[in-house]
C-alpha cells in the first residue's frame, strides 16, 4: 500500500513540475501567432496597394485557408506523438 501512495505523491510532484512550462509555451505561441498574423496582414495590404485594389476574400478562399490552418495546427499537435515513438 505504501508503494501506491508513493506513486500518487510522485505523480502529483511531476504534474506540478510539468505545468511550470505551460505559461511560457502559451506566451511564446501567442507572440508567434500575433507576429505571423501581422505579417500576413501586412503582405496582404502591400499586395493590394500594388494592384490598386481593396483586398477581398471569397468564401471558397476562406474555407481553403481555414482547412489549411486546421491541418497545420493538427500537425503541430501531432509533434508530441512523433517524438514519443
Amino acid at each position: 500500500m505504501t508503494n501506491q501512495a508513493d506513486e500518487i505523491v510522485e505523480l502529483d510532484t511531476l504534474e506540478v513540475l510539468d505545468s511550470s512550462w505551460v505559461a511560457k509555451v502559451l506566451a511564446i505561441g501567442a507572440a508567434l501567432g500575433a507576429v505571423t498574423g501581422l505579417t500576413a496582414a501586412y503582405l496582404l495590404v502591400q499586395r493590394s496597394k500594388k494592384l490598386g485594389e481593396v483586398p477581398e476574400m471569397e468564401v471558397g478562399e476562406g474555407i481553403k485557408l481555414g482547412v489549411w490552418i486546421f491541418g497545420l495546427l493538427r500537425n503541430v499537435a501531432l509533434l508530441a506523438d512523433r517524438t514519443e515513438k
